[in-house]
């Protein structure tokens, strides 16, 4: 038994042989990047891990000499607008090596930044087909928001641009128009981020709380710093909120996963506060045109009112003008008919009225008799006299003589004015 057994380090040296043979050269790697170190001496340490269904089943330490790191550094930085980072995929050339003390190692010569791009899309594309396939591309599109939203959910970082861009131009907008905004603050960036945004939704779904809308915010990057917003998690979490979800994350150029899951996305934060502001607006506008019509139809009203009661005035005025106009005329005919029977208008014509001694007109002259006193009116003046007899027409119609008259029986009496008593 004592005879068959090796010592470590030449177990560890025929290691080194093997390894050494069966790589005499560089080889191409897949893998993805799970720690990263830069040290003052100017190398790199990368540890580098392979999953398949969220278990690792391989890992690996390399190193990425000061002597290649910053060519490689700057290289990767000018094709992919980022810095090479923990979840990245990547695809690089290697030396392979065997060391009896520090075991199996990469050294790293050479990294290919269009593979890693490409890794990044396939990944897009992979989780754009799958959320697809579960109906939740459209799941926010069927939510609507209320006509004046203001209560404002916000997930971005504290320190943000873009938050601050959006708080003021939302908050200190020119119609005075007022908002609440609650921030949930989460990472932005890095392979954290996703999950971070998610644990941030969670809150804003808390029972509890009402908001009218969701907000993420993002201001601009490069694509692997927003490679995030194209994780399935994220996107997913996006799609199943129940309030509606609004995105501004990045350049003018980009779009991402959540973006498309999003109830509505924008290019900016400020863009973003312009569309609730136009909500607003758009309702403020709407409010005033229903007052200007309400206003309107309730002047036409009373303009038709009004005219209706002139035409009824004009109507009540003409029929009492008719009527008095016919009052007078009736007036009229009465005073004329009064002033024709006036006897002052008889004795104008030239004939005398006989008054009895009650100041009755006289119309026989059998309705006196002897001794009765009479008045006999002429235009200018009254006689007073006293009948001595009466004489009637005879049967061969001659009137006998008329006697003389008698002493001071008969007098006449002048009056210049007034009608007879």
């Amino acid at each position: 038994m004592d005879s068959e057994y090796m010592e470590l380090v030449d177990l560890a040296e025929l290691l080194r042989e093997e390894v050494e043979a069966g790589f005499p050269g560089p080889v191409w790697v897949k893998a993805e990047i799970s720690g990263l170190s830069l040290k003052r001496n100017g190398h790199c340490y990368i540890d580098l891990s392979q999953s398949v269904r969220g278990t690792v089943v391989a890992k690996v330490r390399a190193t990425v000499w000061a002597s290649r790191w910053n060519y490689i550094d700057q290289y990767f930085k000018s094709v992919t607008g980022s810095p090479l980072d923990v979840g990245m995929e990547v695809l690089f050339r290697a030396q392979v090596n065997y060391h009896p003390v520090y075991g199996l190692s990469l050294d790293i010569d050479e990294i290919n930044p269009d593979f890693t791009l490409g890794a990044g899309e396939r990944r897009r594309r992979e989780t754009i087909d799958r959320l697809e396939k579960e109906g939740l591309l459209d799941l926010q599109k069927e939510l609507a928001l209320p006509e004046l939203p203001y209560r404002l959910a916000v997930i971005s970082a504290s320190g943000a641009a873009g938050l601050g861009d959006f708080k003021r131009h939302l908050l200190d907008n020119e119609y005075g128009f007022v908002f609440e905004v609650e921030l949930f603050e989460a990472l932005m960036q890095g392979e954290r981020a996703a999950g971070s945004i998610i644990a941030a939704l969670d809150g804003i779904e808390a029972p509890g709380n009402k908001y009218d809308a969701v907000l993420i915010l993002r201001g601009g990057g490069s694509d692997f710093d927003l490679a995030c917003f194209d994780d399935y998690d994220l996107a997913a979490a996006i799609a199943r909120c129940p309030i509606p979800v609004f995105t501004a994350i990045g350049h003018e150029k980009d779009y991402h996963v959540a973006d498309m899951v999003a109830n509505t996305f924008v290019k900016t934060p400020t863009a973003l506060a312009d569309l609730f502001l136009d909500c607003i607006v758009a309702e403020d506008q709407r409010i005033s045109s229903l007052e200007t019509r309400t206003r309107l139809a309730f002047s036409g009203r009373l303009s038709a009112m009004s005219s209706r009661l002139d035409l009824m005035m004009n109507s009540v005025l003409h029929a009492a003008l008719t009527r008095v106009s016919e009052a007078f005329h009736r007036l009229d005919l009465l005073e004329a008919k009064i002033s024709s029977a006036d006897p002052r208008n008889i004795l104008d014509k030239g004939y005398s009225l006989v008054l009895d001694s009650h100041g009755i007109k006289m119309t026989s002259a059998s309705s006196v008799s002897p001794g009765d006193t009479i008045r006999v009116l002429f235009p200018d003046g009254v006689i007073h006299a006293t009948v001595d007899d009466t004489l009637r027409t005879g049967d061969d119609g001659i009137s006998p003589p008329e006697p003389p008259l008698r002493g001071p029986t008969a007098r006449v009496s002048k009056r210049r004015s007034g009608p007879p008593s």
